[in-house]
C-alpha cells in the first residue's frame, strides 16, 4: 500500500514531464506550419531600369528627328519620375524548396525598399529577412553563411508566398551587402538565397 501511493506521484511526475516536454517541443519546431502557408499580395513598384550612359560622341543631326518620338528623358528625369530598380535576383533554394525573385528598389525620396516578387518558399518557424554580405552558395554549402559576416534584419518574414515589401533604414551602408536570406533564426539556416546584383 505504501509504496503503491508512493508510485502514484511519480508517475504523475513523469506525465507532467512528458506533457510539457511535448508541448515545448511543438512549439520549438511548431511543425505544423510545413504544412500551412501564409500568403502576402502587397503593391511592388512599377520601376524605371537605369539607363546606360552614352559612350562616344554625341550624335550629330538626324533628319528624321522631327518624325521620332520623344525619348523618356535621362535617368534623373525618370528617377524623379518613380522608383528605380537598383539591384535584383532569384532565389536559389537552401534548406526549403525556395523560389521568387528579389530586388531592391529606390523610390523617388531617395529611399530603398527590398521587394520579394513571387516568393515561394516552406513557412517555418522564426524565419527572417536579411540582407548579407556572403555570397550565396548553392546546396548545402550555403545553408548557415550569412551569420558568418555583416547582416542587417530587415523583420520577420510576412509570408512563405506572394509579393512583400521591406524598409530598408536609411543608416544602411547598402555597398557590401550583396544577398538576401530567408533564414530561420531559430536554428541559424537559411531556407533559401538570392543575389542582388547592380542593375546596368
Amino acid at each position: 500500500m505504501i509504496v503503491r501511493l508512493l508510485r502514484a506521484p511519480l508517475v504523475r511526475a513523469a506525465v507532467a514531464v512528458l506533457v510539457l516536454g511535448g508541448a515545448l517541443g511543438l512549439w520549438w519546431f511548431q511543425p505544423w506550419k510545413l504544412v500551412t502557408d501564409t500568403e502576402v499580395d502587397e503593391e511592388l513598384s512599377a520601376v524605371v531600369t537605369a539607363a546606360p550612359a552614352p559612350t562616344g560622341p554625341p550624335p550629330g543631326p538626324d533628319p528624321t528627328a522631327a518624325v521620332r518620338r520623344p525619348t523618356a528623358g535621362s535617368t534623373a528625369d525618370r528617377a524623379a519620375a518613380g522608383p528605380v530598380l537598383v539591384r535584383d535576383g532569384r532565389f536559389v533554394t537552401h534548406e526549403h524548396a525556395t523560389s521568387g525573385g528579389a530586388r531592391i528598389v529606390r523610390t523617388p525620396d531617395g529611399r530603398h525598399r527590398l521587394e520579394l516578387v513571387g516568393l515561394d518558399t516552406s513557412n517555418g518557424p522564426d524565419l527572417r529577412v536579411w540582407l548579407t554580405d556572403q555570397p550565396v552558395r548553392p546546396g548545402t554549402a550555403g545553408w548557415r553563411v550569412f551569420d558568418d559576416g555583416r547582416w542587417v534584419e530587415l523583420g520577420r518574414l510576412k509570408g512563405n508566398r506572394g509579393d512583400q515589401t521591406y524598409a530598408i533604414p536609411p543608416d544602411v551602408d547598402l555597398t557590401d551587402l550583396t544577398s538576401v536570406s530567408i533564414w530561420c533564426k531559430r536554428f541559424a539556416v537559411s531556407f533559401g538565397a538570392a543575389p542582388l546584383d547592380p542593375v546596368d
